[in-house]
């Protein structure tokens, strides 16, 4: 791989405090509030893990702001920079980052484990043949996307948290006439249905507090 391609494109990940009742909310039934946090800290720690691996140049941005002693222990373990999210919807936060990147931008959570090093790296260096790059995940959202420069279009008034957001950003990219590529489909943690297939990754599951 062309090292000069990677630190031209920039790297965001987007992590939410990791406080009982706030962090994985979905996972609370099967785990417990302060299980589920601890999931999502960790998860964190493993994307934080990959992006460190990839080379790649990267900012975390802190949900409801980078003051929380868990992002201050990141900023130590993995040397990234923090930034505070902006308030509003997950549309109109994702915009705010792209808006604030110096050129092309990765952009992902912190709940796919499939995303590692190599495939960041991958994305990387396909995004200056392609205005778009999707890592689709198979609840019909996406865990990655990666933008040349910023499109306002892709983040407003989009049915978060549904199956649609892939089918209805590929319309508005056609829309658009933006290319965009789709390398892969990965997987995502939101459900208790798909703890059982994080742990045969054999990655550690939080037991359920008492």
């Amino acid at each position: 791989m062309d090292m000069r391609v990677s630190r031209e494109v920039s790297i965001a990940l987007m992590a939410r405090a990791p406080e009982p009742g706030r962090a994985k909310t979905r996972l609370i039934p099967r785990l417990g509030a302060t299980g589920a946090a601890r999931l999502h800290a960790a998860m964190t720690r493993r994307a934080l893990s990959a992006i460190a691996q990839s080379g790649l140049r990267a900012i975390l941005w802190c949900d409801p702001n980078a003051d929380h002693p868990f992002f201050a222990e990141c900023a130590l373990d993995f040397g990234i920079a923090l930034r505070a999210q902006r308030h509003g919807d997950l549309g109109a936060r994702m915009h705010a980052i792209f808006a604030c990147a110096d050129g092309p931008l990765l952009l992902m959570g912190a709940d796919c484990p499939s995303i590692d090093a190599a495939l960041l790296r991958a994305c990387a260096e396909s995004l200056r043949s392609r205005r778009g790059r999707f890592l689709p995940t198979a609840d019909g959202g996406y865990g990655l996307i990666g933008l040349a420069r910023p499109i306002p279009e892709l983040f407003a008034d989009m049915p978060w948290g549904t199956e649609a957001v892939m089918a209805t950003t590929r319309e508005r990219l056609l829309r658009l006439r933006v290319g965009w590529a789709e390398p892969a489909q990965i997987w995502d943690v939101d459900t208790p249905a798909d703890l059982a297939r994080l742990a045969a990754t054999g990655f550690p599951i939080p037991s359920c507090e008492d």
